[in-house]
C-alpha cells in the first residue's frame, strides 16, 4: 500500500480505532462550553490531553493508569464519541475549538501546561502553543498540514475538501454515506457525521508549517511507522521535512504501529510520554 493511501486511510479512518468512551470518577472543571467538555483526573502537574477525529477521552485510558502523579485535563470535542454537537454542528470548527481550549486554560487558571494531542488533537495542540498557552507540546502522528497526511497540500486539496464537505453534509447521498461510514467504524457510535465532515474540511485547509519558526514551547513529535523499512524511512523523511521549521523539535518514531500509537504500542508510548512530561 502506498504511503499516501495509508495516510488517507488513517486520517479518514481515525474514528475506526480506540474510540471507547472514557469512564470513571472525574471532577468536572468549572467551565461551560458549547464546543468542548473537559473532565479532570488526578493530582499534580497539569497536562491537557486532546484526542483526534471522532475520538473521545477513552483513547487516553491507559495513559491515566500508567502515569500517576499528574492532573490530566481530558478534552472531549462536542459531536464526537457520544456528545451532542451543539455549536460544532456547522461552520468553521478547528479554529473555534483551539480558541475554546485556550479559554479553558485561562478559565482553569493553568500556567502553560503540557499539552498532548493525537491526530486532529495534535493540530489543536500546536495552535494552542502558537497562542502561547502551552509550556511544552507533544504531537502524536500528525503533520503541520492536515492535507500532507494524505500526500497533498492545503492549497492543492483545500478546494477539493470544501467540495467534499459540501457533498457529505449537503446532499442526501453524501449524508447517508458518511453516516454509514461512522456507523461501521468500531467505537465511533455517537459521533456526528456533520462534525466529522467539518473537521476533515478544516484540516485539509490548515497548514501550520510556516508558523513553526515562532513556536517557543518545546515540541516533541511522535509518529507511527509500519514494519516495512522503506515505507518507514519515507514517513520519517516526510515528518522531518514538515517539522524542520520548529527549532529544537524532537521527532521519535514508534512502530510497528498504525495511527493509534497509544493503543498499538502502549508501553513504548507511555515511556516516551513519561520522559516528555518530566521535561
Amino acid at each position: 500500500m502506498s504511503i499516501g493511501m495509508d495516510r488517507r486511510a488513517l486520517l479518514l479512518g481515525a474514528a475506526a480505532a480506540g474510540l471507547t468512551l472514557w469512564t470513571g470518577d472525574a471532577l468536572a472543571a468549572p467551565f461551560a462550553s458549547r464546543r468542548i467538555a473537559v473532565t479532570v483526573r488526578g493530582a499534580g502537574r497539569d497536562v491537557l490531553l486532546i484526542p483526534g477525529l471522532a475520538s473521545g477521552p477513552g483513547i487516553w485510558n491507559r495513559v491515566l493508569a500508567a502515569l500517576p502523579g499528574y492532573r490530566f485535563h481530558l478534552v472531549h470535542v462536542r459531536g464526537f464519541a457520544g456528545l451532542a454537537s451543539d455549536a460544532n454542528g456547522g461552520g468553521p470548527l478547528i479554529q473555534p475549538l483551539a480558541d475554546e481550549i485556550a479559554r479553558y486554560v485561562t478559565s482553569a487558571g493553568l500556567k502553560r501546561p503540557a499539552v498532548v494531542g493525537h491526530s486532529m488533537g495534535g493540530t489543536l495542540a500546536l495552535m494552542l502553543a502558537l497562542k502561547g498557552r502551552a509550556g511544552r507540546v507533544m504531537v502524536v502522528d500528525m503533520l503541520p498540514a492536515g492535507a500532507a497526511m494524505v500526500g497533498g497540500t492545503a492549497s492543492g486539496l483545500g478546494f477539493l475538501a470544501d467540495q467534499l464537505s459540501g457533498y457529505l453534509t449537503g446532499t442526501v447521498a453524501g449524508r447517508r454515506y458518511l453516516a454509514q461510514m461512522v456507523a461501521q467504524a468500531p467505537g465511533a457510535k455517537g459521533s456526528d457525521p456533520d462534525v466529522i465532515a467539518n473537521a476533515l474540511r478544516d484540516l485539509a485547509n490548515i497548514d501550520l508549517g510556516p508558523q513553526l519558526p515562532r513556536l517557543s514551547a518545546p515540541l516533541e513529535v511522535v509518529y507511527a511507522v509500519g514494519s516495512d523499512p522503506q515505507q518507514a524511512a519515507a514517513i520519517t523523511r516526510r515528518f522531518r521535512a514538515a517539522y524542520a521549521g520548529a527549532k529544537g523539535a524532537v521527532l521519535k518514531s514508534v512502530g510497528p504501529s498504525g495511527h493509534m500509537v497509544m493503543a498499538d504500542q502502549p508501553a513504548r508510548f507511555h515511556a516516551l510520554l513519561k520522559d516528555f512530561l518530566r521535561g
